[in-house]
């Protein structure tokens, strides 16, 4: 059965669902997008996810055509349309079609596109024995490059860190930046145990600040967990007592293995379990 896509301002059949090759989404990956997950016909933290797809926008003086609100009306019209109740919504802001050169100037008709489909990111294995991951060689673009708080439409650093992973026989990679310092991993947020603290990088570590990471940290303050951002190096990785990544896609996910060093038991630990635990509750809450 053919998927159903929101392009601007109407649904279409996806063999319908066309963007032109002079776009400049396609043609520089000059745009911005947002990864949601709907629970139940629910949609997880929707404003927060807009509020920072048109942060993005700004950041790059990109004027988004439709509102908020009838975006928010374009996800769930989308997902009804594709039957979905528990699935991941993909949403994209082009630049629009322009001249083959850089002027962003010389574009037009910014192009608004709304994708639901089911995903299933990591096999369920995984979160039930966790992750092994290892270090890319590719470094976090520097902050003072491109601000990763931008999450725009050009994933190349991300790609070339992932396909280092892969070939290493790993589905993820952690990226430092250029300082040697841990930042996050190719599409997820990370967070270590330490003493029963939870541990994450702060932003200026050159991170994109997730909506699901946001939301981890509220559950751990809840659980009465200390959690502090705090800069981080590989050493704290490998001595730390629990691991674990964080994103929309992913959600939460256990790491055991980090550059072939055993973290903690070499098994998902209590306080990665319990944060899986109360995050599957807050999702379906």
């Amino acid at each position: 059965m053919p998927r159903i896509v929101f392009m601007n301002d109407r649904l279409v059949p996806e063999d319908q669902a066309r963007v032109s090759v002079f776009d400049h989404g396609l043609l520089y990956g000059d745009g911005v997008f947002e990864g949601l997950r709907s629970y139940q016909g629910h949609v997880f933290r929707l404003k927060a996810h807009l509020d920072r797809l048109w942060e993005s926008a700004r950041a790059i003086c990109l004027e988004i055509p439709l509102s908020p609100e009838a975006i928010a009306q374009a996800v769930s019209d989308t997902l009804a349309a594709n039957h979905l109740l528990d699935g991941y919504v993909r949403l994209v802001v082009t630049r629009g079609a322009g001249s083959l050169g850089l002027d962003p100037s010389r574009t037009k008709n910014p192009q608004v596109i709304v994708i639901a489909d089911t995903i299933s990111l990591y096999p369920s294995e995984y979160y039930e024995k966790g992750l092994r991951i290892v270090t890319a060689a590719t470094q976090r673009t520097h902050s003072a490059a491109l601000s990763p708080r931008i999450k725009s439409l050009n994933y190349l650093n991300n790609i070339m860190a992932k396909l280092e992973g892969l070939q290493a026989g790993c589905v993820e990679a952690l990226m430092l930046n250029h300082k040697g310092e841990v930042a996050e991993c190719t599409g997820d947020n990370i967070f270590l145990v330490r003493a029963g603290s939870l541990l994450t990088p702060p932003p200026d570590a050159g991170i994109l600040e997730g909506i699901t990471r946001h939301a981890v940290m509220e559950l751990a303050h809840k659980a009465g967990i200390v959690v502090r951002e705090a800069t981080l190096v590989r050493h704290d990785l490998y001595t730390a007592e629990e691991c674990f990544l964080t994103g929309t896609a992913a959600e939460v996910i256990p790491v055991v293995t980090i550059d072939g060093r055993t973290i903690g038991s070499g098994s998902p630990g209590p306080i990665t379990t319990r944060l899986i635990k109360d995050f599957y509750a807050l999702v379906r809450s």
